[in-house]
């Protein structure tokens, strides 16, 4: 059965887009294909072959277009990015109502390209593929990998030629901050309106008719936001290019070129090659998401309010709210990791000042913890370069639990995550050829809470003295 796509994009945000056509590719070839998500979609799977996952051969009612969006990057202003190697091949609406977009990612050059090739190579692809789908696990909102193909070409990057790729990605929509910068800034009022009436129709419906609904879809952008930022904190994970461009509307996380998982914990820890100044570090993202919805802030403001001052002073409470909400969902996320019934803010701060200096293995201290509770500490202590205040934190934390708190601890952080060390030798071995380490390691953070006897190594960090790997956006 032809896959069935609507286009609601195209029809209704005209001049955010160029009509566009993906390449045509030697020899493209399925190397994963998400089954289970696709049927969770209502796809047909066999319709699902290389031709239409890399856009090579479409079926007749895709309208395939590049994206405009403008953005921040690392705090310089773009007033026209988009889609630079990427289509959007359509949406599919599932059995609940609810519409997904189909986007292909290293589909060849666009008119957004900026000078690059418009190429992605199997390395990145399968990244993508990896964390998104450990995100998904992990119950972190994020866009999903539908597919990763070869193409039959070799693409020339940093380590030299590599294998060609297309990432098939679906989202609740590529709806970002920098897309109603992109109107915004060219004052095309009517534009931005109509923009923010669809993101509104799309992830806020109960919006809709509301006179106040700008404001509001303000709210819930930001509130969405906080949300899941607190999340990656909770689970050391460092984005490495929150740039407005990567800021959804819908909360997804998006692009996971740059990104990592922080093993040892160190707020200033960057993995991207080119984060020189840090500006995207694990300790910087809860601000640098409050920074890029300022500049969604500053989009709207014709929309709040007609007269400027109010539209600011609304839109200030909006973020300061946001910011109180984050500090909440935060201190949620640890509560929960802590088997706690409720958040104590002394003790989580105290925590993370605990492990200041000391190379704990952010991962491993949580699943060590229910062992201290029953009385053996050795592994937690174990941990720490110098554990002179762990017992004081121990005796606090104790005060606080019960005798299930063990079993909530256990259940509520993740055995496996996509260790940096184990991700980059996995994708090396696919570049050889060799798919065994990534699938055997996909599986691993497709099930991140169940352990599996035999899979020690999935769950212990790169051995000290290893140099933290460097990661690259793909292109």
């Amino acid at each position: 059965m032809p896959l069935t796509l609507d286009h609601s994009y195209a029809r209704d945000l005209k001049g955010l887009y160029v009509p566009w056509q993906g390449q045509d590719w030697p020899d493209p070839q399925i190397v994963l294909r998400n089954d289970a998500l696709a049927r969770r979609l209502g796809l047909d799977v066999a319709a699902l072959d290389a031709g239409l996952l890399t856009g090579h051969a479409l079926p007749a009612t895709a309208r395939p277009l590049a994206m405009a969006y403008a953005g921040h990057q690392f705090g310089g202003f773009s007033p026209q990015l988009g889609d630079g190697r990427a289509i959007l091949l359509g949406e599919v609406v599932d059995s609940d109502g609810a519409r997904w977009d189909i986007h292909l990612k290293g589909s060849g050059r666009t008119p957004f390209a900026r000078g690059g090739d418009g190429r992605a190579v199997l390395g990145p692809v399968l990244r993508e593929y990896l964390i998104s789908e450990a995100m998904a696990a992990l119950g972190v909102p994020t866009t999903r990998a539908l597919a990763a193909c070869t193409t039959g070409d070799r693409v020339l990057r940093q380590n030299g030629l590599e294998p060609g790729a297309v990432l098939a990605r679906v989202a609740a929509s590529h709806l970002r901050v920098g897309t109603f910068q992109f109107f915004a800034t060219r004052g095309e009022g009517d534009k931005l309106r109509q923009l923010a009436d669809y993101a509104i129709a799309r992830h806020d419906p109960d919006l809709s008719d509301t006179p106040d609904r700008y404001i509001q879809f303000l709210h819930r952008v930001a509130a969405r936001q906080a949300q899941t930022v607190a999340q990656w904190m909770g689970l050391g994970f460092v984005h490495g290019v929150m740039n407005t461009d990567n800021t959804t509307i819908s909360g997804e996380t998006i692009d996971y070129g740059p990104c990592a998982f922080m093993d040892r914990y160190d707020p200033a820890t960057v993995f991207s090659s080119i984060d020189h100044q840090g500006r995207y570090a694990y300790g910087n993202q809860p601000a640098i998401i409050f920074w890029n919805l300022a500049r969604l802030c500053e989009s709207l403001l014709p929309l709040i309010d007609a007269d400027e001052d109010r539209a600011i002073a609304r839109a200030s409470d909006v973020i300061a709210q946001a910011q109180e909400e984050y500090r909440a969902a935060w201190l949620g996320v640890f509560a929960r990791k802590l088997g706690l019934a409720a958040p104590d803010a002394a003790l989580i701060d105290d925590m993370h000042q605990l492990w200041t200096g000391q190379g704990v293995d952010f991962t491993s201290f949580f699943r060590a913890l229910p062992d201290a509770l029953r009385g053996n500490a050795g592994s937690l202590r174990a941990l720490f370069d110098d554990d002179r205040g762990l017992d004081a934190w121990l005796a606090s934390y104790q005060a606080l639990s019960d005798a299930d708190t063990p079993d909530r601890v256990a259940a509520a952080n993740p055995v496996y995550i996509p260790r940096n060390h184990l991700v980059d030798a996995s994708l090396n071995a696919a570049n050889a050829g060799d798919m065994a380490p990534f699938l055997a390691l996909l599986a691993r953070v497709q099930a991140p809470f169940t352990p599996v006897a035999g899979a020690d190594d999935y769950a212990q960090p790169a051995p000290r003295g290893t140099p933290e790997l460097v990661t690259y956006c793909g292109t």
